[in-house]
């Protein structure tokens, strides 16, 4: 009996490359809420066909993070007030946990790190880049997540964050804060101390504060 093997599908390979590249986009607010997308300029944008940038969009619609209407409009979603305080709850109810499941093993390099990352996030207030101020907060919170071992856990809250992103951006942005937030810095320091109810009020009131006050 042969075996045949297939060649690798180009297709998938594009579709994979620009399903990553977008989903980092929209995470990191680098696409305004409610903004249009079209498929031809997706597929412009990154240099593939129409079928990659269908199957991308299709997998981001699934995941929230684009809505397509009965029409075909392609946008990053408008979050209503509810919809904010709703994905405000989810990370106030998973993050403290991961955070505490990760504090065991939150070793010295652990919490240099999350000092340099935060350095880069008050940088980005500095600079009032909000892109960066996104992308530099949940890099923080992902490299503390990933020391809990939760992965899924952390997908969900990832998907919580990539509904996010267009709205948070827009958040930082609109509050034009020229310093940053003192919750990384109580995070860091219940870290230190291996003081867990700290530490979940740290996270919970990092994660949660912004949000509310957008979301009212």
């Amino acid at each position: 009996m042969s075996l045949t093997i297939r060649p690798p599908d180009p297709n998938a390979a594009a579709h994979e490359r620009l399903y990553r590249s977008l989903r980092q986009q929209v995470m990191h607010g680098e696409i305004l809420p409610g903004q249009a997308l079209t498929l031809r300029g997706i597929g412009r944008q990154f240099g593939v066909s129409m079928t990659p940038a269908r199957e991308a969009v299709r997998r981001l619609v699934a995941e929230g993070a684009l809505t397509l209407s009965s029409s075909g409009r392609i946008s990053t979603p408008e979050l209503t007030p509810e919809r904010i305080e709703e994905l405000a709850a989810i990370r106030a109810m998973m993050e403290p946990e991961m955070a505490a499941r990760a504090l065991p093993r939150a070793h010295f390099a652990l919490i240099e790190r999350l000092a340099a990352i935060n350095s880069m996030n008050a940088e980005a207030v500095q600079r009032q880049d909000a892109v960066a101020y996104v992308r530099t907060n949940l890099e923080f919170h992902r490299m503390l997540y990933l020391r809990a071992q939760t992965p899924a856990m952390l997908a969900i809250c990832e998907t919580v964050w990539l509904q996010l992103g267009p709205t948070m951006r827009a958040l930082y942005a609109r509050l034009r804060r020229q310093e940053a937030p003192p919750y990384h810095r109580m995070i860091l320091a219940a870290l230190k101390a291996g003081d867990e109810p700290g530490l979940r009020l740290a996270v919970r009131t990092d994660v949660t504060q912004g949000l509310r006050h957008l979301a009212g």
